[in-house]
């Protein structure tokens, strides 16, 4: 029997795993039902794709991006708007490091 490290050079970092339910990120190759594997963080870089948490309830998976004292959740999907929060009204769960799906 053989084993596969899925995520070898993950080291010590928190990391999560999240079924994707949607189609907003399909231009980035996330589909609905897919594995999101997540980095536990709450700060991104412009262009990274986050797990934010916004109005203390509501879990999306966006691009990040900062702009002029706003945030844009940036969905990679051609018939979504962006989300645009304030900076005190979201939090940043995470950010994606890795998409696993099931072989059909």
């Amino acid at each position: 029997r053989e084993a596969i490290a899925l995520l070898p050079d993950a080291g010590d970092k928190d990391i999560f795993v999240l079924r994707v339910k949607g189609n907003s990120m399909i231009e980035d190759h996330i589909k609905d039902g897919d594995y999101v594997i997540v980095e536990r963080r709450n700060v991104a870089e412009n262009g990274e794709t986050v797990v934010a948490l916004i109005d203390n309830d509501r879990a999306t998976l966006k691009r990040f991006y900062r702009e002029k004292g706003r945030v844009r959740l940036q969905p990679a999907h051609p018939d979504m708007k962006p989300i645009i929060v304030r900076e005190g009204d979201f939090a940043i769960q995470g950010v994606v490091i890795g998409v696993l799906r099931k072989f059909r």
